[in-house]
């Protein structure tokens, strides 16, 4: 039983923050153009997308969205012919902007509070992998104060601080009965923090070609006293004892992008962005309990992922003066290397599709609605250490609204 009960706990969130988790939500115009926007001279998003550029906007900003996202995942048992499919819950992933320098100035302050990782997932309470998970709930919330310098009419640079929030809930069945025969169950609730920066630098070029170059930092995350709660049968309370905390660090990789702009005619706008995500950083998942036992050991499990890349397009027309349609999509490789994959995030190479528009609903206030598309490729998979062997598809279908007052 020891061996069993010190596997449960080396594979606890064993894929909390990973490519499936790296959320990319981060703000309606760039996402209705397949995610582009380090290149761009958009609106408000610019703190994130590339603090360098803003600097260059012609206007402050204040704006807010949200893109509800539906993760709906299916998983085939090896050898079977049996379905288990994720619940039907929606996460939400928000974001909030604010720009503001004097009109004409060779500075601009901004504020960007931003969901870069998240996730909310369950399988329920009796699914063949009720031992590896029966549901996650994710956030991790970006504050990034940001300053951003024109050193010339064609070049500009900027940069901003980062704290992170996170917040974690997992829960998972233990495979100890009750006298009613139910299993008992492990949930791992916590709070962390973590700090990191992002910094950008955007380039008009004499072609009217626009380039810009970010670097947003690795974050290291770290849950101090987080509750290690069990429901197990009462003749077991000793080994799993209760009050009980762990602490554990999880690494949230740095990522470069390098994107650029075209502008063929004033209706048309085109871009291409390159994004590389080092998680390569994330080698192993190690959890510390505040009191052990001879059954409830400190873990140390190899994770040993890799770095991921993704290729992003996009294109804007201006219809009139009041209305642009967009349109984009790209391809991303999975960070999960084979014998990794899990039910957090049941990680695959994708493809994306995205839409959006957007309209002037006055002088100084704009609507932008995007919708996105995720196609994971299938992927059969036995996990190393839990065993749990079968294939994966995934599809994610993602809403999105924002608005944007500027002056």
């Amino acid at each position: 039983m020891r061996k069993l009960i010190l596997l449960l706990f080396a594979i606890m969130p064993a894929m909390v923050f990973a490519q499936g988790f790296q959320v990319n939500l981060h703000g309606q115009k760039q996402i209705g153009m397949g995610h582009t926007g380090t290149g761009l001279l958009q609106d408000g998003a610019s703190v994130l997308f590339n603090p360098g550029a803003v600097a260059m906007l012609p206007e402050n900003y204040v704006q807010a969205g949200v893109s509800p996202l539906l993760f709906k995942s299916d998983f085939n048992p090896s050898g079977t012919t049996d379905q288990f499919r994720t619940k039907n819950k929606i996460a939400t992933p928000f974001t909030f902007y604010a720009v503001w320098g004097p009109k004409d100035s060779w500075w601009k302050l901004g504020l960007g509070v931003y969901t870069p990782f998240g996730g909310l997932t369950d399988w329920g309470n009796t699914w063949t992998g009720k031992y590896v998970l029966q549901s996650l709930n994710l956030k991790a919330i970006y504050f990034q104060p940001t300053l951003s310098i024109k050193l010339a009419d064609f070049l500009s640079v900027g940069g901003g601080f980062v704290y992170n929030h996170g917040d974690v809930d997992l829960t998972r069945a233990i495979p100890l009965v009750n006298a009613s025969g139910q299993p008992g169950q492990a949930e791992l609730k916590g709070k962390g923090h973590g700090y990191g920066w992002n910094a950008g630098i955007y380039v008009k070029t004499e072609a009217g070609i626009t380039v810009g170059i970010t670097h947003r930092s690795r974050v290291n995350t770290t849950v101090k006293n987080g509750d290690a709660i069990f429901n197990v049968p009462a003749s077991l309370q000793s080994i799993f004892p209760q009050p009980n905390t762990f602490t554990t660090t999880l690494p949230l990789p740095s990522t470069s992008s390098i994107g650029f702009g075209f502008y063929p005619s004033d209706k048309w706008t085109l871009a291409l962005d390159v994004n590389f995500t080092n998680w390569d950083v994330y080698k192993v998942l190690a959890f510390d309990y505040a009191t052990n036992t001879s059954a409830l050991q400190d873990t140390y499990s190899p994770r040993n992922y890799k770095d991921a890349w993704s290729y992003r397009g996009g294109a804007q027309y201006k219809a009139n003066s009041k209305l642009a349609l967009r349109f984009g999509g790209g391809y991303a490789t999975s960070a999960v290397a084979d014998g990794y994959v899990t039910p957090e995030a049941p990680d695959a190479n994708r493809y994306y599709v995205t839409a959006g528009l957007g309209y002037t609903l006055a002088r100084h206030l704009d609507l932008d609605l995007s919708f996105e598309y995720e196609y994971l490729k299938a992927r059969t998979q036995t996990n190393i250490e839990s065993q749990l062997s079968g294939t994966f598809k995934t599809n994610v279908y993602i809403p999105g609204i924002s608005l944007a007052y500027h002056w």
